[in-house]
């Protein structure tokens, strides 16, 4: 049975411009277990970072409304003190780009010591440097003793993501948020750095926040998807659910536009549009239907929400059940199909 680790009901970031407020993350509502990897794509813009800004409570101006439970406790408006005894030490976030994650005038072993010295103030000096070469050893890193004293610059880029991993797990989270962490690494190295996640995972029955772009990263590490455009959550569920029978047309989009070897595709499919700016959303009505224009109006709902249409799986909008593909409708007519 799935333990609950995270709830977040209801959830709205805005920011503001000029004089007016505009929800990047609009009315947002999953659940996070314990032992699980939970994915959250979608486009650039569409939300995914914000999102896991909220939870770590890292915006500075952001206006917050909603409820993020962590372990029951809502920590969406707490004290800034109370949330940095809880970020490093019950939660923590492996943040996208370990160049601008990490000092490059400080030596790693510092680097990864100074957070184990955060939450484990009695450590003796020798104490500490015990437990961040068994952190290096952890992430792989092959010559941990040499590494403690390198700076970044010094580390290729893989070992420079596994840096940035060491720092967040050094104090073993029980919640754990990955944002974009295979960007920029080859095929092998990224690899490396799912299959390490997944070891954390099971090693210190974490619960883990996903965020990526990427399908083939999803496919190979989640177990369940959330899917997110514009600011909202469009369909959830499990691994298996939402890449053998996707339902809303925004997922099956994305996963159209990936090339796959066992179709026989002459070219890749091109999502219309872009993701609007904050500005721009509309507010009102499905939020995908202007990048869908052959799809009638009427298959939309005024207010869109989310239907379950089988157990754990969630679509929003009616406008699933009415969705196809252009280039499907053409050969459903060049076949007689009327």
């Amino acid at each position: 049975m799935a333990e609950g680790l995270l709830e977040i009901k209801n959830l709205k970031t805005s920011f503001r411009i000029k004089d007016n407020y505009y929800a990047a993350v609009d009315d947002v509502s999953i659940t996070v277990n314990k032992n699980e990897v939970l994915a959250i794509v979608g486009e650039s813009g569409c939300g995914k970072s914000a999102l896991a800004f909220s939870i770590m409570g890292l915006h500075n101006r952001a206006k917050i409304e909603g409820n993020i439970l962590y372990k029951g406790h809502d920590i969406a408006n707490i004290s800034p003190a109370k949330l940095n005894k809880l970020r490093g030490n019950d939660m923590a976030m492996i943040f996208q780009d370990p160049l601008t994650a990490l000092n490059p005038l400080m030596e790693i072993g510092d680097q990864i010591g100074e957070i184990v010295s955060l939450h484990n103030k009695n450590l003796s000096k020798s104490e500490r440097k015990a437990k961040v070469i068994k952190l290096l050893n952890k992430v792989g890193i092959p010559h941990p003793e040499r590494t403690y004293k390198q700076f970044p610059h010094e580390l290729s880029g893989g070992m420079r993501q596994r840096v940035v991993i060491a720092i967040a797990i050094a104090n073993e989270p029980e919640l754990l948020i990955a944002d974009e962490p295979t960007t920029a690494l080859d095929a092998t190295i990224q690899s490396q750095i799912l299959d390490l996640l997944n070891e954390l995972k099971e090693d210190m029955n974490a619960g883990i926040i996903l965020i990526t772009h990427d399908l083939g990263v999803v496919a190979e590490t989640a177990d369940r998807v959330a899917v997110m455009y514009a600011g909202q959550i469009v369909e959830i569920a499990d691994v298996h659910t939402l890449f053998g029978d996707p339902q809303h047309p925004y997922t099956r989009s994305l996963l159209n536009s990936v090339p796959n070897a066992a179709k026989d595709q002459t070219k890749l499919h091109v999502i219309q549009g872009i993701v609007p700016s904050l500005q721009k959303l509309p507010r009102e009505g499905c939020r995908f239907g202007p990048r869908i224009p052959w799809i009638d109006s009427s298959a939309h709902e005024d207010n869109p929400v989310l239907h379950e249409i089988s157990p754990g799986h969630f679509v929003r909008c009616t406008c699933y059940s009415q969705f196809s593909f252009p280039e499907e409708s053409k050969e459903d007519q060049s076949h007689g199909v009327s």
